[in-house]
């Protein structure tokens, strides 16, 4: 969408993460503007539970690389996206979190009990 907002085809009144976005500085967050609003689309790579260490421990030093690697940081911040790398221990405790923030909202909006 950032492609749209730079042709001014798009205005961007907020955005729903937690901070000010490089790529737009001048857009608050709806938390700057008084709402509860928090929300980040995220990714992350999984293995079968039993995944033998050594092969978790090769792909989580791929997952690192790739995402400290100059040109994959390149194509991700043009498009408008910041990039946080986390580790095992970070990212578990990030999931959690998220999961349990997601299920606040969707007990809020009824669809579930």
């Amino acid at each position: 969408m950032l492609q749209h907002v730079k042709a001014g085809k798009l205005r961007v009144l907020g955005h729903w993460g937690n901070a000010r976005l490089d790529a737009l500085p001048d857009v608050p967050a709806l938390k700057d503007a008084g709402y509860n609003a928090e929300y980040a689309q995220w990714s992350g790579l999984f293995v079968p539970a039993g995944t033998p260490e050594p092969v978790a421990q090769r792909l989580r030093a791929a997952a690192r690389a790739a995402a400290n690697d100059a040109k994959v940081k390149e194509v991700i911040l043009a498009a408008g996206s910041p990039v946080l790398y986390q580790d095992t221990p970070e990212f578990e405790k990030y999931i959690q979190a998220d999961v349990r923030r997601m299920a606040d909202v969707v007990k809020k909006m009824g669809k579930v009990e």
